[in-house]
C-alpha cells in the first residue's frame, strides 16, 4: 500500500509543480530558428493553460500551448511542435508527447507590436 501512496504523491506533486509561470520559463528556451529570439519574447505564445486530467494511473497535468507564427506561410512551421515539446523533456512524471498539446492559430494574426521591447530593439523595430 505504501508504494501506491508514494506513486500518488509523485503524480500529485508533478501536477502541482507544473505552473503557468514554469511553463513560460520553459517556453523562453524555445528559439525561433530564423530570428534566434525566444518565442515568448517574439509574442508568438498567445496562451498557456494547464489542466489536471484523470487517467487510469491517477491525476496528471496536461499543458495546452496556443501559439502563432510570424507568417502563415512559415516554412519551419512543422518544427515548432517538436521544439515546444522538447523544452519540457526532463520534468518528472511529464511525457511531453502525451502531456502537451501545441495548437497553432493565426487569429489574431501576429504583428511586430506583440514582441517584447527587448526583441523589438534586437530586431531594429
Amino acid at each position: 500500500m505504501e508504494s501506491q501512496s508514494s506513486g500518488l504523491v509523485a503524480h500529485i506533486s508533478a501536477v502541482a509543480s507544473l505552473t503557468t509561470e514554469a511553463a513560460y520559463d520553459r517556453l523562453k528556451t524555445v528559439m525561433d530558428p530564423e530570428l534566434h529570439i525566444d518565442i515568448v519574447s517574439l509574442g508568438l505564445v498567445y496562451d498557456v493553460s494547464i489542466n489536471t486530467i484523470q487517467t487510469a494511473e491517477g491525476e496528471r497535468a496536461h499543458l495546452h500551448v496556443l501559439l502563432t507564427l510570424t507568417t502563415p506561410g512559415c516554412p519551419l512551421a512543422g518544427m515548432f511542435d517538436t521544439m515546444v515539446k522538447d523544452a519540457f523533456v526532463g520534468i518528472e512524471n511529464c511525457d511531453p508527447q502525451r502531456d502537451i498539446t501545441v495548437e497553432l492559430t493565426f487569429d489574431p494574426p501576429w504583428v511586430p507590436d506583440m514582441m517584447s521591447e527587448e526583441a523589438r530593439a534586437e530586431l531594429g523595430f
